[in-house]
């Protein structure tokens, strides 16, 4: 299949389109990272998989707790097998294989086999409704959908007699509902691998010869906390382009040797970007995480592949913050000494860092060496050359703790529209407030600027998407006409061309006197004080003052990954600190909060509002909330970041109480 080698343009009349059939054109620059020839992804996988074809691409665990390793060789193969499976099962070329799974290695054949089967790839949230999937399976064209297990297919089951394009349902793994049979479109992947696929060979030399660079091939489904969501059409230039900007930026990035953990949901671009795009690009090896990493297993599998780049939402490294600290607690002695030393040596040494000194002194070679790479093998992060934190604002104080430990946490910044990234910071330009500096080839425009410098965040680049799927209006929104994709959050530059994330235009909080106010900022001002609290949610748009909910950090049932009653240890000590001995929230919260927990946070909120920028930015009443936020109990998204509508509907007769 020699076609594939050419990168080839379809000729094209505009730069976005919301039809899934139509190229566009591309904003080829005429020098450097921007000029770069178009590619697709299938060219990519060819290249890698010639070049490195023995290099382990896919490491899992199979039935035995052992990882097996696929090689780059093996990965192309089983992709093309499953491009010809799909088109054996009905996909028709420009429709959509929607993936409901969690990520395994058949969730990466499933994407690049539907792509080098000239379709599309779309991800589902395995957290959504049954309505949320027909939503996407609808609107996507889905001839296929790939289930991981009987709690997805039966959400197939629900809605399948209104999907009349949907040709097959596979699910991954057993145990099978008796209802899965092939001759009702139906089907077990194991069942899919011994199809004879010799009568479409041809075909599929075809779709692949008729692939183009500014075609689309996968969609990226928003979040959608307003509305449905929309459908981001990505072009093989967008992730292929997308992808080599971003490594250009990753120093020192080592082709066949890198390791990468994949357990963010791939039907997040940032994953799929790291996990799949890139991975290939440089041939990288992929270890696969097991369901529960975000529920506590992800340190186990760190251990374990000693990843050399790491990516994490805000949420993953405050849990692993708030274990280190619990277990800082219970050093004393010389013990605590040495620590102590140690990481305010290397936090000393990474503040210089940022202000561009030359800083490797004796006693921070001697604090990295021989202190904190033993806390660094622990955590499974002793080869990890970079950490990056994304899809939500982080604390600085987190950031510091991180950097102590000779772990910097570096930004970047993003949006499914602009293919996963725009801005990353590396240890060559970061500080603990700025998301970086925008990729190589990228343009960056900050609009309607207010008289400090900030405005709304605009981008326009090779990495902004085709448009959404059938959706023109909401298209015209979004890019305008001189194709800057217009973000909704507002940020500055500095002179040193640093990027800064100051708000949301749609979450800033607008307060009746007019006062507008970052909510994030307020929220980690209280977090700050008070880290027995897990959420603290500002509220006060078109209202006289501010006022807050708060959660208190509980124990999380690993099954659902629901909220429990049962306190978590982190609350259980600062309770005993207070001098209460409550175990349970529904304890603290009985009878109406207990007054010493009651005065402690709202002592706590006091703190924070001495930092506050003006009165109207001051929180004057709380209320502790009877349940944490979670993914299953819908205030939380897939990548951990609260869903503000969700959270003020839920709660809206207690916020009501709050102005009476």
């Amino acid at each position: 299949m020699a076609k594939e080698i050419s990168a080839k343009v379809r000729p094209a009349s505009d730069y976005c389109t919301t039809k899934r059939e139509e190229a566009v054109k591309l904003r080829i620059g005429s020098e450097g990272v921007a000029a770069l020839e178009p590619v697709t992804l299938p060219y990519v996988l060819y290249r890698t998989a010639k070049n490195h074809p023995d290099v382990p691409a896919l490491k899992h665990k199979n039935a035995d707790n052992v990882w097996e390793t696929v090689t780059y060789s093996q990965y192309r193969e089983n992709v093309l097998k499953t491009a010809k499976v799909f088109i054996k099962l009905g996909l028709e070329p420009k429709n959509t294989v929607a993936i409901l799974a969690f990520n395994s290695p058949e969730w990466f054949y499933s994407e690049l086999g539907a792509i080098h089967a000239g379709g599309l790839a779309a991800g589902v949230y395995t957290t959504n409704s049954p309505e949320a999937v027909y939503h996407v399976l609808e609107s996507s064209n889905a001839n296929i959908v790939i289930v991981d297990d009987t709690k997805q297919m039966d959400k197939i089951k629900e809605i399948k007699h209104r999907l009349p394009n949907l040709k097959a349902a596979v699910q991954l793994y057993g145990p099978y509902e008796p209802y899965v049979k092939r001759e009702d479109g139906y089907y077990r992947w194991s069942e899919i691998q011994e199809l004879d696929l010799s009568d479409v060979e041809e075909e599929l030399e075809k779709r692949m010869e008729n692939i183009y660079s500014n075609d689309c091939c996968v969609l990226v489904y928003t979040s959608g906390t307003v509305g449905n969501p929309k459908g981001v059409m990505l072009s093989h230039d967008n992730v292929t382009w997308g992808s080599n900007a971003v490594a250009h930026c990753l120093t020192n990035m080592v082709i066949g040797g890198e390791n990468l953990i994949s357990y963010l949901p791939l039907s997040h671009i940032a994953a799929q970007m790291i996990d799949i795009f890139i991975a290939i690009n440089y041939a990288a090896t992929v270890y696969f995480a097991d369901k529960d990493a975000l529920k506590g297993s992800l340190v186990k599998t760190l251990q374990e592949a000693n990843p050399t780049r790491f990516v994490g939402v805000p949420r993953v490294y405050e849990k692993i913050y708030e274990k280190m600290t619990a277990i800082g607690a219970q050093i004393t002695g010389i013990k605590k000494l040495i620590s102590t030393w140690a990481k305010g040596v290397t936090l000393q040494h990474w503040q210089e860092a940022i202000e561009g000194k030359d800083c490797q002194s004796l006693q921070y070679k001697i604090a990295k060496n021989f202190i904190l790479s033993k806390v660094k093998g622990a955590l499974g992060l002793s080869q990890c050359k970079l950490l990056i934190t994304a899809a939500a604002p982080m604390s600085p104080e987190i950031k510091q703790y991180f950097m102590s430990l000779d772990l910097p946490l570096f930004e970047a910044f993003g949006m499914s529209e602009s293919g996963g990234a725009h801005c990353v910071s590396t240890s060559d330009y970061f500080n603990l407030t700025t998301i970086g500096k925008p990729l190589p080839g990228v343009d960056t425009l900050i609009a309607n600027k207010d008289e400090n410098g900030h405005g709304e965040v605009c981008m326009r680049g090779r990495h902004v998407f085709m448009g959404y799927i059938n959706e023109p209006d909401k298209t015209t929104e979004a890019l305008d006409e001189d194709g800057w994709l217009h973000s909704g959050d507002l940020g500055c530059i500095d002179q040193n061309g640093f990027m800064y994330i100051t708000g949301r235009i749609k979450e800033l909080i607008i307060t009746a006197g007019g006062e507008n106010i970052p909510p994030v900022h307020v929220e980690n001002l209280v977090r700050k004080e008070l880290p027995a609290l897990s959420n603290a949610f500002l509220v006060g748009d078109k209202r006289k003052f501010l006022t807050m909910l708060v959660t208190l950090k509980t124990e999380m049932d690993l099954e659902s990954g629901a909220p429990k009653d049962e306190l978590a240890p982190d609350t259980i000590s600062w309770f005993k600190t207070l001098g209460v001995e409550y175990k349970k929230l529904s304890e603290v919260i009985e009878a109406g909060p207990c007054p010493k927990v009651f005065a402690a946070i709202n002592e706590g909120i006091a703190r924070a509002n001495k930092h506050a920028t003006s009165n109207a930015q001051k929180i004057q009443k709380f209320t502790i909330l009877p349940a944490d936020f979670s993914i299953p109990t819908g205030e939380l998204g897939p990548t951990l970041k609260v869903k503000r509508n969700v959270v003020s509907k839920k709660y809206e007769d207690t916020i009501e109480q709050f102005y009476v």
